[in-house]
């Protein structure tokens, strides 16, 4: 099977590197590409949050892991993939829940958005929060201490 996905919009951000950490004070554009029509974005302003699917674009196909450390890190447990985050993914999807800061047009800016300048953005998703997630939240220790400065 094979399955062929196009972008809708492009990112615009001061980062051009991807890095682990300090993303918070990050403030990022998405516009649409040319074939979405502006109606796309019609009432987004009256969301909060939104989720954003985009594409790692600039990850190196046979730079995919299935398994490893999360960061390298000795001090934490080999996890697989699918119980990571890391960008080195078997389809190179990102999913980021974003706040909403302005929408102009063709244009969103968003707060909290970890992509890097030009990113390929597939969808974007209103939050419901009727779909977050019901009760607690479990994860492993190792992830508080990897996630301690990334929205710093």
């Amino acid at each position: 099977m094979q399955i062929t996905l196009h972008p809708i919009a492009t990112v615009t951000t001061k980062r051009t590197t991807p890095t682990d950490d300090f993303w918070g004070d990050t403030i990022s554009e998405i516009t649409l590409l040319p074939h979405v029509p502006e109606d796309a974005f019609k009432g987004i302003e009256t969301f909060s949050h939104l989720e954003i699917i985009y594409y790692f674009d600039k990850v190196d196909q046979n730079k995919t892991v299935y398994s490893g450390r999360p960061r390298s890190n000795p001090a934490w447990p080999e996890m697989g993939i699918f119980c990571q985050r890391k960008k080195d993914r078997p389809n190179q999807l990102g999913l980021c829940t974003v706040e909403l800061v302005e929408h102009t047009g063709r244009t969103i800016k968003v707060k909290y958005l970890d992509a890097i300048d030009g990113t390929p953005v597939l969808d974007i998703k209103p939050v419901f929060k009727e779909f977050e997630v019901k009760g607690s939240v479990r994860q492993p220790d190792w992830t508080v201490e990897l996630m301690k400065d990334y929205w710093k």
